[in-house]
């Protein structure tokens, strides 16, 4: 079927009082980006809906483009009629025809007449657009409860709109009606579906990676690069900052406290982010963690770990299991790259027997132990590569001719 236009729906945002036009021109926003790529398209605004007139572009193609904006729940591809009608009945007729609906197929039709000057009720088009279905289709069974199948119309001024499709959508809030974070995203699983969760709920995220090369290989540090342009697909374009951790790590490791060096290490980690948050303006820190899945993320260890930074630290996955996290993983396209075999810096170094119940005193005295510590991790933050990630484009490293965007403090 040859679709006229796709109807957006929205969520949540709906009911955001006066605040609910910022949401809603921050999803529209984001419409218009992705769809410069169709330029024939044209884009309609209605209280609580978005309206994209296809003009000949692919109905499938910019839904699974658009089901990824946030704040839009659903998407319906539409077919559009006068508003008469004798027109309306046979558009109905004709995309229930081109349905090839199997035999015994249940059905309802849900006319609604939003325009109150159509001369027809809502309840006699239902009557009206019925028969002539059931005439051409007789294979159909007409069930009002559960039908398999609802074609629904909507009568407006401009148009009448013919739908039965609900394809759903990401949901939450438009990206970056809620502020920015850092989300600290190793090369496993959990850390980039972190990094979704967030943006979903309307976080700009800026992405901090620790690498510790030469301990770890580049490959590592391109997966994670590979990982953040995939979130970048779901917001535009996403910072990516690279952390050298390679001097903090080797500081912490000749300590010999291998129990807590895990505990150790993460501290460092969020004292480097932090310091990077606070010079690009973002309010929280966003991690993969998960409760119990393994030491580090006992409430205990989280708790110690946690008292490193004065910031928020926001974890979308820590009432979720492993299935669901891998589920969601595989969801959004991050499982196949977090499933390559390349160290990062938090495989290294990993004692046999970690920690799950670190004491806050003890770890304070170790760390007050290593006087060079704070100035490694002001070294760190110094030293740190900041690259932009867009969506389809190579990736501009420091290292070469042209010069890498980085932020105005460096």
């Amino acid at each position: 079927m040859q679709y006229d236009m796709l109807l957006l729906r929205f969520g949540e945002i709906t009911v955001k009082g006066r605040n609910r036009s910022r949401f809603e021109k921050a999803a529209l926003a984001h419409v218009q980006d992705l769809l410069k790529a169709y330029p024939a398209t044209e884009i309609k605004k209605e209280y609580g809906r978005i309206y994209v007139v296809l003009h000949g572009e692919p109905a499938a193609k910019i839904i699974d483009l658009l089901k990824n904006v946030f704040g839009v729940t659903s998407i319906s591809p539409v077919k559009v009629a006068n508003s008469e009608i004798e027109e309306i009945t046979a558009q109905a007729v004709s995309f229930i025809e081109s349905m090839n609906i199997a035999k015994e197929t249940t059905f309802k039709l849900n006319a609604r007449r939003v325009w109150k000057k159509f001369p027809v009720s809502s309840h006699d088009m239902n009557q009206i657009i019925s028969s002539p279905i059931l005439k051409a289709c007789s294979h159909l069974k007409v069930d009002v409860r559960n039908p398999e199948i609802e074609l629904r119309i909507e009568v407006r001024e401009q148009g009448t709109y013919l739908f039965s499709e609900v394809v759903p959508a990401a949901g939450g809030f438009p990206r970056g009606t809620n502020g920015k974070a850092m989300l600290l995203l190793s090369g496993g699983i959990d850390s980039p579906v972190a990094g979704w969760s967030a943006m979903r709920r309307g976080l700009e995220i800026e992405c901090v990676h620790f690498h510790s090369y030469p301990f770890t290989s580049k490959k590592a540090e391109e997966k994670v690069i590979d990982l953040a342009q995939v979130l970048s697909g779901y917001y535009g374009q996403i910072k990516l900052h690279l952390v050298p951790f390679t001097e903090i790590q080797t500081t912490l490791a000749q300590g010999k406290h291998d129990s807590v060096m895990i505990t150790l290490m993460r501290r460092a980690m969020l004292r480097i982010a932090s310091a990077l948050a606070e010079r690009n303006n973002a309010l929280a820190l966003v991690t993969g963690d998960s409760l119990g899945q393994v030491a580090s993320q006992t409430l205990a260890s989280m708790n110690v770990i946690g008292r490193a930074t004065t910031l928020p630290i926001l974890r979308p996955l820590v009432t979720t299991d492993k299935e669901e996290i891998v589920s969601l993983a595989q969801q959004i396209g991050t499982y196949e790259l977090s499933i390559l075999p390349y160290e990062d810096c938090c495989t290294l170094f990993v004692p046999r027997s970690p920690s799950t119940n670190p004491n806050l005193h003890v770890i304070e005295k170790i760390e007050a132990a290593l006087p060079q510590l704070d100035e490694q991790i002001n070294e760190a933050v110094s030293g740190t590569e900041t690259i932009m990630i867009r969506p389809g484009e190579a990736v501009i490293r420091r290292s070469e001719a042209e010069p890498v965007v980085q932020d105005k403090w460096f």
